[in-house]
């Protein structure tokens, strides 16, 4: 980074440090240099350092463990504030919603998937399926997000995936709010697999269709 002069100092070091985290110099899950190390880096005071910290950890870019540091938990501000929009979400709006995403998911992910998205589908509900069996909620929770982001990814369309991305909390917490009954067998992920394996898009719409009806209604 380069040695900062100016007036604002404050203003100059929350852009200095975003531009670390948006560039990708600082990846998600990097612990940031200490204030006194950023401090002399930017050729200012830590009280100036510490200010833009404040204010890029309340933006949701970087979050601070006591007596840890400073770790960098996103990249960009435009998803943090649609994440926290959605975390607001009723559950029947993140299904209204995921009519729209899954369905595209899924004929995508019928036509364009590879040997190597199939192998880790099948990965991803065979852990979705061993912590139902366990009766491991929150397990079964991710499990269950991955296997769906790992669909989106299987579309192959990189906004697809960024958007299915930005609501992942958001899915987990409304698979977790169906308790007992999300945990509860059924073929429904399973039969998603078998028809994007087969290359059937109109079968993988069907099921889709299918599998966020019965979710609405087990809210």
């Amino acid at each position: 980074m380069r040695n900062v002069a100016r007036t604002s100092l404050v203003d100059t070091a929350i852009e200095e440090l975003r531009e670390e985290i948006t560039s990708g110099a600082w990846p998600v899950g990097t612990k940031i240099p200490s204030e006194s190390q950023l401090a002399e880096s930017l050729g200012m005071s830590r009280l100036s350092v510490r200010e833009a910290v404040r204010v890029l950890a309340h933006a949701g870019l970087l979050t601070t463990r006591q007596g840890d540091g400073t770790y960098v938990t996103a990249t960009d501000e435009s998803q943090i504030a649609l994440r926290r929009r959605l975390d607001k979400a009723a559950a029947m709006d993140i299904i209204d919603v995921r009519r729209g995403l899954d369905l595209v998911a899924a004929r995508l992910a019928a036509t364009k998937r590879t040997e190597q998205d199939l192998e880790g589908l099948h990965e991803t509900l065979r852990r979705r399926d061993a912590a139902g069996s366990a009766g491991d909620l929150d397990g079964f929770a991710d499990a269950d997000v991955d296997f769906h982001l790992r669909v989106a990814d299987a579309a192959h369309n990189p906004l697809l995936g960024e958007l299915y991305r930005s609501m992942s909390e958001a899915l987990r917490d409304s698979v977790r709010g169906m308790e007992e009954a999300a945990l509860e067998p059924d073929s429904s992920h399973e039969d998603l697999l078998r028809a994007i394996e087969d290359g059937d898009a109109s079968r993988a719409v069907a099921v889709s269709v299918a599998l966020l009806d019965q979710q609405e209604r087990d809210l």
